[in-house]
């Protein structure tokens, strides 16, 4: 039977080859290659030489690592992607290879990051491996390390989704199961090179793109490579998306890790040089079987999957060479812990004028609204009607979130509690109202085709919103929970500390806080369908609960003895902060005090909300009384009916 099922996806001789002599290729490459690579970054970051084969292994580890990760992350989106689930919502037999394959590789991925923990404490202490792990300082070294650190999240990540795929095949799990997988990926990257010197916080959010896009296209070429089928051409244009963004925003991260050197002058630019030119190479290939709508020869396949596993290899190379820039500036504190220079203390023109564009955040923004658009568009085209009023709500939402992440707001909320704490408010309180009050999923159901052959984006859409972990997340005892225990469990507790010191730490906590208020407001005033919706005075009443832990926190946040953060705000130092408690003191006061205009909002929905309901039930009844019928009459005769049935 097993055999049966992975007939589809068994290798091809031309995969098989590609893949193989690639893989060889690269392990050639690297393990000569890293004896001076190691030399040079030990040279750079002034500590000592732990050996030549703690550098090898650090540079084949990384690669290897990589690669097992893009192949996960490829395979989980080739399934969702291209399944079409039958009875109980399981996968169909032509997606089970790429679900072996994750099986499989995912136990790999997780024994290689194993290694690279260790491998990483060495390399980063200047230690070999041996001397490292039979000495007493291994978890002094890699709590020292943030790259194995990074390593350590990739395990946890790896681990979860090798046990985790064994107990589903169904494709809401396979959903499910991106989440470990994207995180897995991006946690080494940000630990990195794009998380340390100037501008690593538009660098941290660039590397975030670009290695989920690298990695889905990396991930799905290879199972094309080692399958006999052509890639359908949904995968096409998925590479082609992926591969566009991977080359912008990897453009982006050479630019700032360059630093306007010469990129030929440093083993970084050499390899940032290569991986683009084969990016750009695929990528044009795939542009041109989308718009002439052919399938793909064997053998192109099999060049385009090595070409991808070279550029893995390029990129293990960048992410363990130093960048050039860092070789020429002069770090300052500011650069550490922020990485840009702040002018003065807050103002409106400062807030207005500080822009740093966020590219995950901001983009997401930006490319959100204009799908709104487009779609709310195609109705009006169609003859449809479609309420102004919802889309004015989520383009504001949308220019809110734009703002918010990318402005003055984040630059100075990444140094300043009380300008972070008025950020945070933004970000769980007011533009998830305006998001929920927009209806993008009702949107989308009207605008997106219906597929009865291939399940489509539309199908997709409503299988996550009826998945019994959607259901779970968005009921509104869970919504609530999870609005305010997290609330409490951030700031709380000694993760704080960990997230505002950082970048990643702010995008982890923005996505959390939109994602929390969204499933919160969504129960409340949402329009569209999918959780539990209690009655309107029910609603009103979990409105409500809501502000006395808004209270409190605020509050506790002014009153508390110690300081949130302490050790972080007092390296940054900021010269216009004379007390960091007082900093605190206000942004408690922000806290207590920003939450009453949302709530204002949401009543003001949920009680038009409430009489149009009335209208329509109203109107009903009276349609209802006009022609004739008996409303108390029906109601009797019905449960009749019902006290027959149950006795039959």
């Amino acid at each position: 039977m097993a055999r049966e099922l992975m007939s589809s996806t068994a290798p091809g001789r031309w995969g098989r080859l590609s893949l193989l002599g690639s893989m060889i290729g690269g392990i050639a490459v690297l393990t000569a290659y890293a004896p001076h690579l190691g030399a040079q970054r030990l040279a750079a970051a002034g500590i000592a030489d732990p050996g030549t084969a703690t550098n090898a292994a650090r540079l084949l580890g990384h690669w290897a690592g990589l690669l097992a990760g893009a192949v996960c992350v490829g395979a989980l989106v080739w399934i969702v992607t291209t399944a079409t689930p039958r009875d109980g919502g399981r996968i169909d037999a032509a997606s089970f290879g790429a679900h072996l394959v994750i099986e499989r590789v995912a136990i790999v991925w997780a024994c290689c990051a194993t290694a690279m923990v260790v491998i990483s404490a060495a390399a980063d202490s200047g230690i070999p491996i041996g001397r490292l792990v039979s000495g007493p300082g291994l978890g002094s070294a890699i709590a020292a390390s943030e790259v194995a650190r990074g390593w350590c999240v990739t395990v946890l990540c790896a681990a979860a989704l090798a046990v985790g795929v064994r107990f589903t095949l169904g494709w809401v799990g396979h959903c499910v199961a991106l989440l470990p997988a994207v995180i897995g990926v991006i946690a080494v990257p940000v630990t990195g090179n794009a998380g340390q010197g100037p501008d690593h916080d538009v660098a941290t959010s660039a590397v975030i793109v670009f290695a989920v896009a690298l990695a889905v296209l990396a991930g799905t070429k290879v199972l094309v490579a080692g399958s006999q089928d052509a890639a359908p051409r949904r995968v096409q244009v998925l590479q082609l998306a992926c591969g566009s963004v991977a080359i912008v925003f990897g453009a982006l991260l050479a630019t700032l890790m360059l630093g306007g050197l010469p990129i030929l002058g440093s083993d970084y630019g050499w390899a940032a040089l290569v991986a683009g030119t084969l990016l750009v190479l695929v990528i044009v290939g795939d542009a041109v079987l989308v718009l002439t709508r052919r399938a793909s020869a064997r053998w192109a396949d099999a060049v385009a999957a090595a070409a991808m596993i070279v550029v893995v290899t390029a990129v293990a190379v960048a992410a363990t060479s130093v960048p050039p820039r860092f070789t020429v500036h002069e770090f300052s504190t500011w650069d550490i812990f922020l990485g840009y220079q702040l002018d003065g203390p807050p103002n409106a023109l400062n807030l207005i004028t500080a822009w740093r564009f966020d590219p995950l955040i901001g983009t997401a923004a930006i490319v959100l609204a204009l799908c709104y658009l487009v779609g709310a568009d195609r109705l009006r085209r169609r003859g449809d009607r479609w309420p102004v009023g919802r889309t004015i709500a989520w383009v504001l939402g949308c220019a809110a979130l734009l703002i918010t992440t990318s402005s003055g707001v984040r630059a100075y909320g990444s140094a300043m509690f009380s300008v972070h704490m008025a950020e945070h408010m933004a970000l769980n309180m007011f533009i998830p109202v305006l998001l929920v009050l927009g209806a993008p999923v009702t949107l989308a159901l009207r605008v997106l085709p219906s597929n009865s052959q291939t399940p489509g984006p539309r199908e997709w859409l409503l299988w996550l919103v009826h998945a019994p972990a959607t259901r779970f997340l968005s009921h509104p005892v869970t919504a609530f929970v999870l609005f305010v225990g997290s609330l409490y469990l951030v700031y709380f507790t000694p993760l704080f500390d960990t997230l505002i010191r950082y970048h990643w730490g702010h995008e982890f906590m923005t996505v959390h806080f939109l994602l929390t208020g969204y499933l919160y407001y969504w129960g409340i005033i949402g329009i569209d369908p999918g959780p539990r919706r209690l009655p309107f005075l029910g609603r009103l009443g979990l409105l409500f609960a809501v502000m006395p832990f808004h209270a409190f926190f605020g509050i506790a946040t002014m009153t508390m003895t110690s300081t949130l953060g302490e050790s972080f705000y007092r390296s940054v130092n900021l010269p216009w902060v004379q007390n960091i408690s007082d900093d605190q003191h206000l942004g408690g006061a922000i806290a207590w005090g920003s939450s009453e205009l949302p709530v204002l909002i949401v009543v003001v929905a949920l009680v038009a909300q409430w009489a149009r309901q009335d209208r329509k039930v109203g109107a009903r009844q009276d349609r209802h009384s006009d022609r004739g019928y008996d409303d108390d009459l029906d109601a009797y005769n019905a449960m009749l009916r019902e006290l027959s049935r149950t006795r039959r």
